[in-house]
């Protein structure tokens, strides 16, 4: 009976994998109960490695190429199975073969705001994705904290671990940076390179290289963005009197063009600047219920309206020449400050 079981058992001389599908990381030859024999042909191809385990311990690996499985080219095999040089039998191993092509465009993101501590906000929510992009660089590490005896593992059950890694990352670098949550925000490019360097480690530990890592969107949370914008408006506020005095400095030359045009002007210019003037003390009481109340004009703008009309007509009748008007014109509009 031996030797009719030796007979009928079959033998593989040709051990190769050829990928009919995208997204396999990992695949187990199927031996069932077929032994390797000795002198086989293992047919690595590019972007891929293959990986021998004797009875649960890693043994040879193989990079790209062709190879004649001897106790030369098995050197761990024959060691692990104590086998003489001169050892011609067929022997039984499980063989696996590993992807180390890119995986590209593989997302990543929040699905839910999470809560970070930030330098100057303080405790916000945020929403963040992009995509990223890696490959299987260690299969002896991959197979024994990942993939493991599994006929296939594809890229699919491997997604969901990354992603929530990355999220991690993302989380603690907010907490150990310093760097303002803004600052980061504001520059997508940047914090996509603080992530990629956060993570790179982290796929290290799984067997894989971190590629490329690009942040797409942060989402600001709603009371941030209130926020920022009371800010925004606290620098409008310092500004109100400066584009007042702006507007009325441009308004005056062209009134001037006309027979009565300043004449005419005073009325919405005094109009204008009032409301400015209201417009900023308004606001910055809203925003700063605490802040002192802003100085009075030292003069009107009905007041430089009529001076500058009456120093207008000194300029027609040659008194006055117009560079002495212009200095006189901008001594007067300092005063509306």
């Amino acid at each position: 009976m031996a030797l009719m079981d030796f007979i009928k058992k079959q033998f593989i001389d040709i051990l190769q994998w050829t990928e009919d599908a995208d997204g396999t990381l990992a695949w187990r030859f199927p031996m069932a109960e077929m032994e390797i024999q000795n002198g086989a042909s293992l047919t690595v191809r590019d972007s891929q490695v293959a990986l021998f385990v004797n009875e649960g311990t890693v043994a040879d690996v193989f990079a790209p190429g062709m190879y004649k499985l001897t106790t030369q080219t098995l050197p761990v095999l024959t060691y692990l199975k104590n086998w003489d040089k001169l050892f011609e039998s067929p022997f039984k191993s499980d063989v696996y073969f590993f992807s180390t092509r890119t995986q590209l465009d593989q997302k990543w993101g929040t699905p839910n705001p999470i809560t970070i501590r930030d330098k100057e906000f303080g405790i916000v929510r945020l929403r963040a994705f992009g995509i990223y992009s890696y490959h299987l660089t260690d299969p002896k590490t991959f197979y024994q904290k990942i993939s493991g005896t599994r006929d296939v593992y594809t890229r699919e059950e491997l997604e969901g671990q990354l992603r929530n890694t990355m999220v991690a990352g993302m989380t603690d670098l907010f907490g150990e940076s310093g760097v303002p949550f803004i600052d980061m925000a504001a520059n997508q490019d940047e914090f996509g390179k603080a992530m990629f360097a956060k993570a790179a480690p982290m796929f290290a530990e799984y067997g894989l290289a971190l590629d490329s890592l690009v942040v797409q969107n942060v989402s600001l949370p709603e009371e941030l963005q209130k926020i920022l914008d009371q800010k925004i408006g606290m620098n409008m506020i310092g500004d109100m009197q400066r584009y007042t005095q702006y507007q009325v400095a441009n308004s005056i030359p062209d009134a001037a063009k006309n027979e009565g045009g300043l004449a005419a002007m005073g009325v919405g210019l005094g109009a204008g600047v009032g409301f400015g003037q209201v417009m900023g003390q308004a606001m910055g009481a809203a925003l700063q219920p605490t802040a002192a109340a802003p100085a009075v004009a030292a003069i009107s703008a009905d007041d430089v309206v009529a001076t500058l009309e009456k120093l207008h007509g000194l300029v027609e009748k040659g008194i006055l020449s117009k560079d002495e008007f212009e200095a006189k014109k901008a001594e007067l509009l300092k005063k509306l400050t």
